[in-house]
């Protein structure tokens, strides 16, 4: 392969992350490609943004629009539509396989490939799964009208989901297995001032039944004198698993999540492989602050394009080791 087809900057990961690193990327004119086998991420997938500076509300793909129109300002960066299926080391150069066959080139690599919802693993949720069983509020809750619903989560992103399904349903649940859900305050007071939501606390969901579609589900507790707890409809929302199978793939080292390993700069231990978004090891994930990571990505990639072409050229290798 020609000199001119090695990429500067590999990005595999269409969303926030992706897009805003793109962005920094094209200021610092590298030769830049995001691969992204659909755009946005689960953010699009969000009804309400609020915080986001600079944005008191709006929703999770105008978001998403708004940093891609960004990125696609600058003639250095480009897009394909594909999934990365395979990555590995070629001396100094990295290689990404498609599913659509093609092979890139770059001499680095940020992975922002985000999470996959986490599942109950229960009996009858594979089953019922669009059938009863659902994993994003804004995708299905509009078929649940005047229905009585189900959300399993505690945390922030639970009790928005429970929120949102307010808009349809004539009742929500929420069923969690600890002592009290835990969401940012401002959402935490909007589901107690809400009529519509009813938390179930120290409950897990066992088991999903119905017929043709979901009708009930077994709790691991009596509610109102009964385990079997009659609901149209039950929407997960237990967290998310990272997706580092590439990573892992190229030496990157993982946590006992499986979650990537960086550091303040978002490096990992391979050298001119670095990683932002929900896929890394931070503890607090948000659009924001995927966003600096892949800035940070952004600006490290440049230092080290430009320390290994100074090299190249006889100069000292300058080149920042990862972690």
């Amino acid at each position: 392969m020609a000199k001119e087809d090695i990429y500067d900057f590999l990005i595999i990961g269409a969303g926030c992350t992706g897009y805003a690193a793109a962005m920094y990327a094209g200021r610092f004119n590298l030769r830049t490609l995001v691969v992204g086998e659909t755009g946005g991420g689960t953010i699009i997938l969000t009804d309400t943004v609020e915080n986001y500076p600079g944005f008191r509300k709006l929703t999770g793909l105008e978001l998403v629009e708004k940093l891609e129109e960004h990125a696609k300002d600058y003639p250095s960066v480009s897009f394909e539509s594909d999934k990365v299926v395979d990555a590995r080391e070629n001396g100094s150069i990295f290689e990404v396989k498609t599913l659509g066959g093609r092979i890139f080139k770059s001499k680095t690599i940020l992975i922002a490939t985000g999470t996959e919802w986490r599942k109950l693993g229960v009996p009858g949720e594979n089953e019922y799964s669009s059938k009863g069983v659902h994993y994003c509020a804004l995708c299905d809750g509009a078929l649940y009208k005047d229905k009585i619903l189900g959300v399993v989560g505690g945390s922030d992103s639970a009790a928005k989901e429970a929120l949102l399904l307010t808009q349809w349903a004539k009742k929500v649940y929420i069923f969690y297995r600890g002592e009290k859900i835990h969401p940012e305050p401002v959402n935490a007071t909007r589901v107690s001032q809400n009529p519509k939501i009813e938390v179930v606390n120290l409950t897990n969901v066992k088991e999903i039944k119905g017929g043709k579609f979901v009708n009930r589900v077994i709790l691991d507790r009596p509610y109102n004198g009964s385990e079997e707890f009659p609901l149209d409809g039950l929407f997960v929302e237990i967290g998310h698993n990272p997706l580092s199978e590439l990573a892992v793939k190229l030496g990157v080292k993982v946590d006992e999540r499986k979650e990537i390993i960086i550091d303040r700069e978002s490096r990992t231990n391979v050298k001119g492989v670095y990683a932002a978004g929900d896929v890394v090891n931070t503890a607090f994930k948000q659009a924001i602050t995927g966003v600096a990571e892949g800035v940070h990505a952004a600006y490290g990639a440049y230092q080290y394009v430009t320390n290994e072409s100074a090299a190249a050229a006889g100069g000292e290798d300058g080149g920042k080791k990862g972690t």
